[in-house]
């Protein structure tokens, strides 16, 4: 089926996905799609706190230590596009497994890493099976759940990343903190293997569709729609990381919360995240444009009033949270809808989800670093201000990306 055909639902993402799944199936097989998630949300934001102890312990300096957030982004916005790419042909559970023996692996490599060198090198390794996996994962959702609900479906598969932040970051930074760092990797191998054998025994063998191929899925780049989509998702999250890399410094400089206050700080922002996800979900079923425009239309508007409001404590958590739960709901929205500017491609059009998302990480902080330079106090607050006009932006790409998608004579 062509871009200019006109149709009413999604395109099919496959053509064979084996036996009929009753309900308990489906969820099963897709919770233990999230756990993967959840791995990964771990292993990209624990080692942040962790890297006091692994800076000690190898004899470098903090910022040398950031080269372990930076390897691991590289990894994912490298790794999403050429392992998708490879996976365009293969039935998708066994790639999947096979995506998750390079994540163990290069954790068992990082556990094992006898220098600061060689575990930067693992941390790139690390981050390659990251946007792969969440575009296999997200495919096999979509089609277990059907059309009428793969939006909730992939939010389902995407929440691990979120409910990471909010529980198992915590957790296994106190691991790292009391038995040493290297255990956060061994944790997050032994997640990555359990995920492993749930999806071995609740997911079912599902096919790619007929006539896939890498040959196809590259054919699909010459597509305008996908690139405004990525543009789209890097504007849209930049946003949240321009607020987010500064959120403690705020919390204490612009708000006045002591530090012992902090991790409730980032427990109400990562609330507003798994809450996002689930609604962005839910909302994406009725329309996916319409949800990432409403969506990014509430990002201006609290980031707005989150700059404005920051020094009222209560006023600023409550905008703390609208703004991660607003900011996540573009995940699954996004997500659908990079799926759908490509049909034909639908493997790599998912993974670049996932690089925007890392590309976003980067320029959000940058752009919030320019802003605040040296300066302190009500200058902590410009990140918002950057954060909301980028949101401004992405609601302008959003009106383009409704109208490029009504000419093409799909559902918005």
């Amino acid at each position: 089926m062509s871009e200019k055909t006109p149709t009413s639902q999604p395109v099919p993402l496959v053509t064979n996905s084996g036996p009929h799944l009753t309900r308990r199936q489906v969820a099963l097989a897709i919770l233990a799609l999230a756990t993967g998630g959840f791995a990964i949300g771990v292993t990209e934001f624990a080692i942040m706190g962790l890297q006091r102890e692994i800076v000690a312990d190898l004899g470098v300096s903090l910022g040398q230590g950031g080269m372990l957030v930076t390897a691991y982004a590289l990894g994912v916005v490298v790794g999403a596009p050429i392992l998708s790419l490879g996976g365009a042909k293969r039935e998708r559970r066994g790639y999947a497994l096979l995506l998750l023996v390079l994540f163990i692996a290069a954790h068992l490599f990082s556990f094992l890493a006898p220098n600061f060198e060689t575990l930067v090198v693992s941390r790139f390794l690390s981050g390659l099976p990251h946007g792969a996996f969440f575009a296999t994962a997200a495919l096999m959702a979509a089609q277990m759940a059907g059309p009428a609900k793969r939006g909730r479906a992939i939010a389902v598969v995407l929440s691990g990343l979120a409910i990471a932040n909010l529980t198992g970051v915590p957790a296994v930074t106190w691991v790292g903190q009391a038995f040493g760092w290297r255990w956060m990797f061994a944790v997050v191998a032994i997640l990555g293997a359990m995920t492993m054998l749930a999806l071995l025994i609740y997911a079912p063998r599902i096919h790619p569709p007929q006539g896939a191929s890498v040959r196809g899925e590259l054919r699909a780049l010459a597509n305008q729609r996908l690139w405004v989509g990525i543009g789209l998702a890097i504007i849209g999250f930049s946003g949240m990381f321009a607020i987010y890399t500064y959120l403690t410094h705020v919390a204490v400089e612009v708000t006045g919360f002591s530090d012992s206050f902090l991790p409730w700080v980032v427990l109400i922002f990562g609330s507003g995240m798994v809450t996002g996800t689930f609604l962005g979900g839910y909302f994406s079923d009725k329309s996916v444009l319409g949800t990432v425009l409403v969506a990014m239309s509430l990002v201006a508007l609290f980031m707005t009033l989150f700059g404005l409001l920051a020094h009222i404590p209560w006023l600023m958590l409550l905008l703390l949270f609208l703004v991660g739960c607003s900011a996540s709901t573009l995940g699954p929205s996004m997500q659908t809808h990079l799926i759908d500017t490509a049909p034909k491609a639908p493997q790599l059009a998912a993974s670049f989800h996932h690089s925007a998302f890392n590309a976003a990480n980067a320029l959000g902080a940058v752009a919030g670093a320019l802003v605040i330079a040296d300066r302190e106090g009500d200058w902590l607050r410009a990140p918002a201000y950057v954060g909301a006009a980028a949101a401004v932006i992405g609601v302008l790409i959003t009106l383009y990306a409704i109208m490029l998608t009504k000419r093409a004579g799909q559902k918005v």
